[in-house]
């Protein structure tokens, strides 16, 4: 062997050892702070299904549902901060959550930010059997009496989903306060709500329409600034239909605060291999996320950079004081 693939070996076995090994998380698990089916759940199945064969066994998914993620926040800074198993899902909601102080006092420094698992965007959905056939009819219905139609999303006033709703009530300059508006513990509740009849509206998001396209729901609108690839791109946006009304929304996972570095570089790590590959991109579009993919370093500083943006509109909407 010559002295130059002898350094070559020599180099290259150094460089694996320096990287950090999927091997480290032996018990890889995903938490969806909510109930199954909303976009915690989506979120957690795009791992699932995006970083299969990455780790000796398979990522499980796991449900804690509570306050829309508050109960799981908690929990990850208390009994679980240093799991180097346990990711958790989250969304622009949570951030929100963080900032209107419905995760009590934890801030945005109270966790480790991960990595993404794509972009989804908000959407308006009713029964196809709705009364409401299009976004006019809805709109016009909210403009000409708040409180004549009953709208429900998977959080409280304030939240994620609330807001989404009440920019439908600002941009027919109605008064959001005065809307009957009926809070669900995660996107999965409030879809059954509106299946069940408990609501007529439902202030959710595009990706959680992904295993509910059977004909039973109509999506009147999305709430990005242009129309979406298949399988939503016939769904017109609300601004084509003359609303100004845009709410994307970041998808991603968060570690406990007092987890090691090494096992954290190893999620970043497998994070990054993930990102690159066609399996990840495939789970994205079957659930109807775009790409969006960020990891470490670089993912945080996007997390705290929205968390200014949200903090701003919270002061601007009136929910916290500046």
């Amino acid at each position: 062997m010559s002295k130059f693939t002898s350094l070559a070996l020599a180099a290259a076995f150094a460089a694996t050892l320096a990287l950090p090994a999927a091997a480290e998380i032996d018990r890889p698990e995903c938490i969806a702070p909510a109930q199954p089916g909303g976009g915690f759940d989506l979120t957690c199945r795009v791992a699932q299904q995006g970083l299969e064969g990455l780790f000796d066994r398979p990522l499980e998914v796991s449900f804690m549902p509570g306050g829309i993620g508050a109960v799981a926040f908690n929990m990850f800074n208390t009994t679980r901060t240093d799991d180097p198993n346990a990711i958790v899902a989250f969304s622009t909601g949570s951030l929100l959550n963080l900032v209107t102080g419905k995760y009590g006092a934890w801030t945005v420094d109270d966790a480790r930010w991960l990595a993404t698992a794509g972009t989804d965007y908000g959407a308006v959905i009713v029964r196809a059997d709705s009364p409401y056939q299009t976004l006019g009819d809805l709109m016009a219905a909210l403009k000409d009496d708040p409180a004549s139609v009953t709208v429900g999303a998977g959080g409280s006033v304030g939240s994620q989903d609330w807001m989404k709703a009440a920019l439908l009530l600002k941009a027919v300059e109605g008064d959001p306060r005065k809307m009957r508006y009926v809070a669900f513990d995660g996107g999965g509740e409030a879809l059954a709500g509106l299946i069940g009849g408990a609501i007529q509206a439902y202030t959710g998001d595009i990706g959680e329409m992904s295993a509910h396209m059977d004909g039973s729901l109509r999506i009147l609108g999305v709430m990005s600034d242009e129309r979406l690839d298949p399988p939503f791109d016939e769904v017109p946006t609300l601004k084509e239909q003359g609303y100004d009304a845009t709410w994307p929304i970041m998808r991603g996972f968060y570690m406990g605060k007092d987890v090691p570095d090494e096992d954290f570089q190893a999620w970043v790590a497998v994070f990054e291999k993930a990102h690159a590959s066609d399996q990840f991109h495939k789970a994205q579009a079957e659930k109807g996320l775009l790409p969006l993919n960020l990891s470490g370093k670089e993912f945080d500083a996007a997390v705290r950079e929205q968390t200014r943006q949200l903090h701003d509109l919270a002061v601007e909407t009136g929910l916290i004081a500046n």
